[in-house]
């Protein structure tokens, strides 16, 4: 009887857009305080947790992703005024930038093209289809913009957002350990670092380190998405990917 009345229950709140938004808040703030409790171990990343929490709470009750969506759009219309909030704290290390913008532009020039070259070769060498291989390529810059590039050079822009989050978590749980065992020190490196190669996902663990490692991963962040939107093409057509 209980079950029966929990059932329909759902059913009513399930027809409203708000669950969706309530759902994403409520799992992010229980993986969050769970993260605290863990004294914030990269493997319990709450974007991880909330996640595959999600995933669950969506197969348990058997709601679509687009009836979902229809609240967590809210959240998702956030991602680009927080994106640009990260201004602000780049801002107040603009004085060190200023005296690090040429190797800092570099690095990032050079970890962009790196990162796309090297991922394209893996999955060649895997046998990937050239579709594949072209969802693969924008998969170190924020989603928006991968999803964008891939719909124009040829991927498929559902299997690019789902690299682009996979992306990003590996570089939050495993970047901070990599740096510790490089013995890596400088937060502006380690910033740099973890912008070009993990985007949002990364600058977020970036700024849980320091404010100045999540100011480099915000530029690093941003730069990367301009730079791979440009360049891109041209690397794909150099390696006879594009036409």
């Amino acid at each position: 009887m209980l079950k029966s009345e929990l059932v329909e229950i759902w059913v009513y709140l399930s027809a409203s857009p708000l669950v969706g938004l309530t759902i994403t808040l409520v799992t992010y703030g229980i993986a969050y305080r769970l993260y605290l409790w863990a004294k914030c171990n990269p493997l319990l990343n709450p974007v991880v947790v909330s996640v595959a929490a999600l995933i669950a709470v969506l197969s348990i009750t058997n709601t679509s992703y687009e009836a979902y969506f229809e609240g967590g759009q809210f959240i998702h219309f956030l991602l680009g005024p927080a994106t640009v909030a990260l201004a602000v704290p780049l801002y107040r290390q603009f004085s060190s930038l200023k005296r690090q913008w040429l190797p800092v532009f570099a690095a990032i020039m050079g970890g962009s093209t790196i990162g796309t070259l090297s991922s394209v070769a893996i999955a060649q060498l895997l046998g990937a289809s050239v579709q594949t291989q072209l969802s693969l390529a924008p998969k170190s810059v924020t989603t928006p913009v991968a999803m964008g590039i891939s719909e124009q050079i040829g991927g498929l822009p559902s299997l690019t957002a789902a690299l682009v989050v996979m992306t990003g978590v590996i570089g939050a749980i495993l970047g901070t350990t990599l740096f510790r065992i490089l013995r890596i020190n400088n937060d502006s490196v380690k910033g740099i670092a973890m912008g070009v190669t993990a985007h949002g996902i990364g600058t977020a663990r970036s700024f849980q380190v320091s404010p100045e490692m999540g100011a480099f991963s915000g530029l690093a962040m941003a730069l990367s998405a301009f730079s791979t939107a440009v360049i891109l093409p041209w690397l794909l057509g150099l390696i006879g990917l594009l036409s």
